[in-house]
């Protein structure tokens, strides 16, 4: 293979961060270089250049010629007083720190840091690492990538775990308080150039958007992968609850505990309110009278937008079903937060996979997905060159160095080929309109009939191919407006949609119909009256071969979604005969494939 122009690109990059490292003096300022020629590899280069694809992570193209510096802890106090509902006055941020060498000569250098609450998780005696040894994973992909190319790792211990202290109130009001004190910790330091980056998945990535929505003048960029954008949307999906809902807090509370008389400063009005706000919400519905303000506390995202000034390479696996799709290309009724923030002005990019809760590196669990469930595509999911990727990004945004990154989202197909969007869902999808009156159940055509689902009655529909002459690509959010008649205050529909010729998985969609409207807002619905159930599915990019059809199967539960808590009492009368599907469409050719750096050699292929 041969190593196209990586020699150049980086002697380049070197005398460039020789001039341009810790220039910025104003920590608010925003990088404006845009150089005329690239000192990077073409995107769809990067297959034909040799990889270091031996470990569990992808590495950049050429090591940095700096060494760590030993790690270095510091405790801040922050002024919690009147933040938690009986909770202590102040309370400490604990966070450990590795500097590149270069900074003894006086360099200043950016941050990217890793917040969490898995710093010394676990019942004592088989808890994870604490913040001063280098995270597995995470943090030894930033160490091992970063570091060397002048930049700081930090590690950040939430409230109440590892070292910190005060309340854990789990995406609270608090916790989003000490985020922001660490964040302007490391952004002021001597040793810092002002730019910090919050890197991580999942919970890692729910800290960014914590940090983005206090607006910090040193945040620069975020990168979430899978990361939760607001906690009420991730347990609860147009109403639908999943079974962790009811036991999320009380989950992560007992990992964090020490099981001794300092577990007390933990236990505060907001940790309460955590443990009720589950079985509340799923019991009550619209009846709950309070939760909705511990719910709208832990929604960053629309706080973030507007108080944040820094720019978002966002990162989803389509088959997480854990940090769910909706969490980004979704929202409240007609918003899509990926164009939503696009549209606001910031500098957004995108990498969405076939993958389920993980990194797009993450080859050891790649290689465990099943088929419907990102398994066609496994062949060809591994991001090999992500670290070079996120190094680019990270060399603009936090140093001013290089071209300014295509601001486009890399989307995978359920088949496994990659190519390039401006923005996801693409903006020239055509929706293709189903009748489901058209269609058959069960069968026998739809005519007027209105069977049941719930109390363990499925409905199959099942609808002729759209296309018998060329494959089909279904790529953004599918909907189906499904005309139901309650037969109770409540009731619940999940829908699986399936190649019907291969029964292959293609995507889902749940709503509790009094969440009927989409959303967030519930309603009582009254029985024996119609109402319209105006259901989205999640994020779909996959090919439907010319002659396949689709079939929905309805049911009132599905994987990890609870059946509803009226039980059989509240099954639903569905009208496939009123009935309509909308499937997103778009065409494109062999000339729109990015081919990904893949081989025999790599370590998931071995």
């Amino acid at each position: 293979m041969r190593r196209r122009g990586s020699t150049a690109y980086l002697l380049v990059a070197m005398l460039l961060s020789v001039t341009l490292s810790g220039c910025f003096g104003d920590a608010t300022e925003l990088p404006t270089q845009d150089n005329t020629t690239s000192i990077y590899p073409d995107i769809y280069d990067r297959h034909e250049l040799e990889w270091n694809w031996s470990g569990s992570y992808s590495r950049v193209l050429e090591d940095g010629p700096y060494e760590p510096l030993p790690v270095q802890e510091t405790l801040i106090e922050v002024d919690t007083s009147g933040t938690w509902e009986g909770g202590p006055n102040t309370a400490e941020v604990h966070l450990s720190y590795w500097l590149p060498s270069n900074t003894v000569e006086g360099e200043q250098v950016p941050v990217i840091a890793v917040v969490s609450p898995y710093f010394d998780y676990g019942q004592p005696g088989s808890s994870s690492t604490p913040t001063n040894v280098v995270g597995a994973g995470r943090g030894e992909f930033i160490y091992d990538n970063f570091v060397p190319h002048g930049y700081a790792l930090a590690q950040v211990a939430v409230f109440a775990t590892e070292e910190s202290t005060g309340c854990f109130d789990y995406r609270g009001d608090g916790e989003g308080l000490g985020i922001h004190v660490a964040v302007e910790w490391l952004g002021s330091q001597n040793w810092s150039n002002g730019h910090v980056a919050i890197y991580g998945k999942s919970y890692e990535g729910a800290t960014a958007w914590e940090a983005a929505a206090q607006g910090s003048q040193y945040l620069k960029t975020i990168v979430p992968i899978s990361g939760t954008t607001a906690l009420g949307p991730l347990l609860y999906k147009n109403g639908s609850a999943e079974a962790r809902s009811q036991v999320m807090h009380s989950n992560y509370g007992s990992s964090i505990l020490d099981y001794d008389a300092d577990d007390l400063d933990n236990l505060c009005g907001d940790v309460v309110e955590g443990f009720l706000a589950g079985p509340m919400r799923y019991g009550l519905g619209e009846l709950d009278p309070y939760m909705d303000n511990y719910y709208n506390e832990r929604s960053h995202i629309d706080k973030a937008l507007g108080a944040y000034n820094g720019s978002i390479y966002w990162v989803q696996g389509l088959q997480d079903w854990n940090v769910d799709p909706h969490m980004v290309f979704g929202g409240p009724p007609g918003v899509n937060w990926y164009q939503e923030y696009i549209d606001n002005g910031y500098d957004v990019a995108g990498m969405i996979g076939q993958w389920e809760h993980n990194y797009p590196d993450q080859w050891t669990k790649h290689n465990a997905q099943a088929s419907g469930y990102g398994g066609e595509a496994i062949q060809n999911m591994t991001r090999w060159d992500w670290a070079q990727d996120l190094f680019e990004w990270m060399e603009y945004y936090l140093k001013g160095i290089g071209d300014k990154p295509a601001l486009h989202a890399q989307v995978q197909r359920n088949d496994g080929q990659w190519r390039i969007e401006e923005t996801w869902p693409p903006e020239d999808v055509e929706r293709h309109r189903m009748d489901l009156g058209d269609c058959m159940y069960d069968g026998v055509f739809v005519g007027g009939g209105a069977p049941v689902v719930g109390g363990g009655q499925i409905l199959t529909i099942e609808c002729s191919a759209i296309s018998d002459s060329e494959d089909l690509h279904i790529a953004g959010l599918a909907t189906i407006h499904l005309s139901a008649v309650p037969t109770f205050d409540g009731g619940q529909v999940f829908v699986e949609m399936q190649d019907l010729q291969t029964g292959l998985r293609i995507g889902h969609a749940t709503m509790d119909i009094r969440y009927h409207a989409g959303g967030y807002e519930a309603q009582t619905v009254t029985p024996g009256e119609e109402v319209t159930m105006l259901m989205e599915f999640q994020a779909i990019d996959a090919v439907l071969p010319a002659g396949h059809g689709l079939r929905f199967v309805l049911s009132d539960q599905g994987e990890d979604y609870l059946s509803p808590a009226c039980g059989s009492a509240c099954v639903l009368h569905v009208l496939p005969s009123l009935s309509v599907a909308e499937i997103p469409l778009i065409e494109r050719s062999s000339e729109d494939v990015l081919i990904t750096p893949q081989s025999d050699e790599a370590a998931n292929n071995q």
